[in-house]
Order: C-alpha cells, then structure tokens, then sequence
C-alpha cells in the first residue's frame, strides 16, 4: 500500500507491478481509482459554467458522453487534467485527479461526492467478456459513452473510459456496494491489478500524468495536447495565453523516447543532444511489453522530430535514446 494524493492505495499485488501490467495487456485487470475526484455539476447553467471554466468544447459530444479537457489557469499551464462524464441533460460529473478536487470544485463549484462512491475500472482486451458474467449491461458501454446500468441489482454509473490504453470501462459503484461488486468481478476471473501498472501501461500509451507531463508551468499545447482546447467556443481561462503560445510556437513539446536497453530512464533526467543540455525526461520506466526503456521528455521542436538520436543522463552515466513515436505499444 501506499500513500497517493491522500488516500491509502494499493501500489501492486502480491503477483507484482509486471504480472498485473501484461494481465492488463493481455487479459483484463481490476483497478481501485476511487482517489480520483467527482465534483458534481448539476442544474440549469451547469453547461454554461463547464464551457467557460474548462477548455475543451462541450457542444462536440451530448449526454451519454464523457470528454477529456483541461483546467488552465492565465498562463495556460494546466492546473488539472480532467474527464468529464455528461450523466443527463443538466447534470455532469468531472473527475478531477485526487490531490486537485478542492481545487477544481474551487472554479467550477458543484458538490464534491467524491467519497459517496467507488470507482471501479476494468481494462484489457478480454474485459468486457469478463464483465458480461457479472452485468452484460457494464459490458456493453461504449467508448466515452456514459450510462446508467446495474451491476448486481445496484444502480451504477458506468463510462466507456481508462488509463491504461487498453478497451474497458470505470464504474462508478455506490461506495457501500464496492466491496460486493469488485469481489464478483474479481471471481468473473479479472485479476486485481495496483497504481504501479496502471502508470507503467499509461506510460506505454503516452498518456499524460498531472505532476509529471502536466502541471501549471505546463501548458497544454507544450504537452502537446493541443486538440483538447476549444478555439472556437469563446473565452476561457488561459484561452490569450495559449493563443499568443499558439502563434509563436513553443519553445519545448512533448515526445517520446526509447532506449536500446532495459535500464530506465526517470523522470528528471536531463536530454543532451551532441553533449548539450536540451531537455528533460518528464516519466520514465521499463516497458513491460517492449522490454526496453521508455521516456517522455520535453524537448525544443527540432529535437522532437523522429528519429533524433539523443542521450539520457541516468544518475551520471549516459543512455542512448531515439525519438519514437507515441504511443509506444498500440491497444491490444
């Protein structure tokens, strides 16, 4: 177990980080992500409010919908990243990240429901077939729909949604039914799986972690995300910023970057490129699957282009590296 975001979570199995992350890959996985946050934002301006405090273009999808999006303060750096499940016609659920709920229900308002609720992810190719022997309903969820179904007799919010890269869903589980609802799944023969494989696979799939790819010093256009902001909705908070950013151009972007061998790069690591400094490594580990290191690093624009031969300065000794492209293992 350890300590996340405030919340005791569990960080592996005793099968280990491995084992759970080539289940998930291969199989279907059972992750705990209750520490993430649910801010519920409900009533006849909650649209409104949504499309004014958050970057992405809520008019692109409708209820029954879930859609990724930013939180940027003035500058554009991205205060959280966020999922925003649209429940019904004027109630919305944004799942913010654990240590960032107080923050974000600060500028958006709402009622954080957070510990009312368990939320239950089940990811892998074989998940849906899995989760069929205990609500075909849940299995059926499509990506990034959102809906109301029940497993086992309890009325759960289900959204076609994940962290690993892999097809699946989260169920959001009345948080006194949890321990009932994941002992089913885990007897429907979907193995329990920790934080340690669900960072390794979302790292496998690029996807960004807030603190790391993310933060206020980062913006989303130098994370590289830039298809999450909403440039024809009107004003948002960071909307001048990152339009002046935009027409500049950045001065770092995201990329990633594999290395020949098993040791791991890690975050922190410095970039250099022909004996200079260039960049940073922004998350770092082994990949499971491709048995080798992987990086996501932020780097100037010209470093980025694949192909770029670079080294990693690993505790004073240095690891070759190649600009890859993203993500660096396909959904299975």
């Amino acid at each position: 177990m350890t300590n996340f975001g405030g919340w005791e979570m569990p960080l592996s199995y005793p099968t280990g980080t491995v084992a759970e992350h080539l289940t998930c890959r291969n199989d279907a996985a059972l992750f705990d992500v209750s520490h993430l946050g649910t801010v519920r934002v409900a009533g006849p301006t909650a649209f409104d409010t949504l499309q004014h405090a958050l970057t992405n273009d809520l008019r692109k999808i409708a209820p029954g919908r879930a859609q990724y999006t930013h939180s940027c303060n003035e500058r554009g750096g991205v205060v959280d990243d966020i999922i925003v499940w649209w429940v019904s016609d004027d109630v919305f659920d944004v799942m913010p990240n654990a240590s960032n709920t107080d923050t974000v229900r600060a500028a958006i308002g709402g009622d954080d429901v957070t510990h009312t609720r368990a939320v239950l992810a089940v990811q892998g190719p074989h998940s849906r077939m899995k989760l069929s022997r205990v609500s075909a309903d849940a299995a059926a969820v499509k990506r990034f729909r959102v809906e109301h179904v029940e497993v086992l007799g309890v009325p759960c919010v289900v959204a076609g949604t994940g962290y690993t890269g892999e097809d699946g869903v989260e169920i959001a589980v009345p948080a006194e039914h949890a321990v009932r609802i994941a002992s089913a799944l885990h007897d429907a023969g979907i193995a329990l799986a920790g934080l340690g494989a669900r960072d390794t696979l979302r790292l496998e799939a690029a996807l960004p972690l807030h603190g790391h790819e993310l933060s206020p010093d980062i913006t989303t256009l130098e994370a590289s995300l830039g298809w999450v902001i909403g440039w024809d909705k009107g004003d948002f908070p960071g909307r001048a910023a990152l339009a002046k950013q935009k027409e500049a151009g950045t001065t770092r972007v995201l990329c990633g970057l594999r290395t020949a061998s098993r040791r791991p790069p890690r975050d922190g690591s410095a970039v250099q490129r022909n004996g200079e400094v260039v960049g940073v490594v922004s998350s770092g580990n082994f990949s499971p699957v491709l048995e080798v290191g992987i990086a996501l690093a932020f780097v100037p624009p010209a470093v980025a282009q694949v192909g770029t031969t670079v080294d990693i300065d690993v505790r004073g000794s240095l690891l070759a590296a190649e600009v890859v492209p993203t993500p660096f293992v396909q959904r299975s």
